[in-house]
């Protein structure tokens, strides 16, 4: 993915799981930081019209969260992230990895083009290996409390009802929807971020980027996935919902959100999603890249 001022060795023994590991880990402190934002932005997509709707906003959803569970309450569905940010970190970024050594041209430069089909590809991978089921359970979570007498003590325990009430599929709901958005959102941000790269570095490949500057590149990055694909986050997060059964598919799910709710609806929840996705990919990409210098200085001692 993203290097330091020098390639791995091209051998086959290379391994980048230390710090795709690493790069797990800051995720996860990064969730910690910001799920409330996840947690608002989840709720007001679930909050349908049809139903009324419970909140009037951001603000609104937060008081009444926090008079209803506490400060706590803005944390349900926390450890179903966690439990998953340190594979979705391996995945997303071996599989970027291992595309992108195999397409850089012979000086050793991803041109932005192949930046975008690389992080599609590392996407798609994480939305079927570990974002589909994570998020699934997430959302169940979520909306679960939602209801007045929530049924899942812990993520263990939801994690065990869902399998015994609707099997292994009950946690890849939603599948084409998580694929396209992930796939949509790694494809973004990688074409970002690979062409503010390239701007920056110029004619230098060697130039060192300062960790401020990644942190903005990357923040950039996140807005832009956000802007572009949150229409697709909306119906996954429907899709995922405990009353996910009214829909038919991915394409009925869009359908009937337009005509009862309005195409404003496919961009409820984007101010707390823009927040968290900003810090996410801002931070996630300054540890990241810190990791490579430093695991390109043991390198280059070797």
């Amino acid at each position: 993915m993203i290097r330091g001022n020098r390639d791995p060795p091209n051998d086959h023994t290379f391994s980048v799981s230390p710090f795709l590991s690493l790069g797990g880990i800051a995720g996860g402190i990064e969730i910690c930081i910001t799920f409330p934002t996840e947690y608002v932005k989840t709720q007001l997509q679930l909050d349908e019209k049809a139903n009324p709707p419970r909140y009037k906003g951001i603000v609104d959803c937060v008081k009444q969260t926090v008079d209803g569970h506490g400060v706590r309450g803005l944390y349900r569905g926390l450890s179903s992230l966690l439990y998953g940010s340190i594979p979705k970190a391996a995945v997303r970024f071996g599989v970027f990895e291992f595309l992108s050594n195999k397409m850089r041209d012979e000086s050793g430069k991803l041109d932005s083009t192949r930046g975008l089909l690389c992080g599609l590809g590392a996407g798609v991978a994480e939305a079927v290996v570990v974002v589909c089921p994570m998020e699934t359970v997430k959302v169940k979570f979520i909306h679960d409390q939602s209801s007045a007498n929530p049924k899942y003590r812990g993520f263990f325990h939801g994690v065990r009802e869902i399998v015994r009430t609707e099997g292994l599929r009950g946690t890849y709901q939603g599948l084409t929807a998580t694929v396209l958005k992930q796939g949509s959102n790694q494809a973004i941000r990688f074409y970002v971020m690979t062409s503010l790269r390239n701007w920056y570095k110029g004619e230098d490949p060697n130039k060192a980027i300062n960790p401020l500057v990644t942190g903005a590149f990357g923040a950039f990055a996140g807005a832009v996935s956000v802007f572009g694909n949150t229409p697709l986050d909306v119906i996954k997060t429907r899709m995922q919902g405990l009353e996910a059964h009214k829909y038919k598919s991915t394409l009925d799910c869009a359908v009937k959100i337009m005509k009862h709710e309005g195409p404003k609806a496919f961009y409820k929840g984007t101010v707390p999603r823009l927040g968290r996705v900003c810090m996410d990919v801002a931070i996630v990409f300054i540890i990241y890249e810190e990791v490579v210098k430093v695991l390109n200085k043991v390198w280059k001692t070797d």
